[in-house]
């Protein structure tokens, strides 16, 4: 089966079509994804993120806090990411982005500005009372009998001896003296016996 020329011509002109609508449409595709600028603000810090940005040029971004450089301006290609903290502040302050895009006729470039609130301060936890200490229990006194001591005590009174010069009260047993006292009492037994034997004699002879 032989096709016509015109039919060639024709499926031709439908596949360059096709390829100009699909190049057409990849083109048209390039821009939304370039230069995408996002920037985020708390009460205590800035978070910035550029990116898709043309890399050979020299694209600057800065930041500032109610007119002061937190960010000085800075040079960044492709793409750029950074953190900053903001100054401890008692009222909420205005932060300002500024994006300038060196790649053709700047379109891209931002100026915006944002608040960043007072950061709240956490309760402070109420003091906790210290619990009450019980009280020591109190020693029972010791009803055990000390044991008597061997050693006399120091405070005793010390017994005097008896002084070998002080004359004996009473003597209950015999002495030196016993034999002597003796003898004198059968003497004078033995000399009143006479007197009387001779007092006798005496008055017998007389009558």
């Amino acid at each position: 089966m032989t096709i016509p020329r015109r039919s060639w011509r024709s499926a031709g002109a439908l596949v360059a079509a096709a390829v100009v609508g699909l190049t057409g449409g990849v083109v048209s595709a390039g821009p939304a994804v370039a230069h995408t600028p996002t920037w985020a603000v708390t009460c205590s810090e800035v978070t910035v993120d550029l990116t898709n940005y043309t890399s050979d040029v020299p694209n600057t971004v800065t930041v500032s806090v109610d007119g002061k450089d937190l960010l000085p301006t800075e040079t960044f290609g492709r793409e750029f990411h950074k953190k900053l903290a903001l100054p401890d502040h008692d009222k909420p302050v205005t932060v300002r982005l500024v994006v300038k895009d060196a790649d053709g006729d700047g379109k891209h470039s931002i100026d915006q500005t944002k608040t960043a609130e007072v950061c709240e301060e956490e309760p402070t936890p109420p003091p906790t009372e210290p619990a009450p200490s019980e009280p020591a229990p109190s020693k029972t006194p010791s009803t055990e009998t000390p044991e008597p001591s061997d050693e006399p005590s120091e405070s005793a009174p010390a017994v005097p001896a008896p002084s070998p010069s002080s004359p004996d009260l009473a003597e209950t047993g015999s002495s030196s003296t016993t034999p002597v006292i003796g003898g004198a009492a059968v003497a004078v037994l033995l000399a009143g016996g006479g007197i009387l034997w001779a007092v006798r004699k005496r008055r017998t002879a007389q009558g």
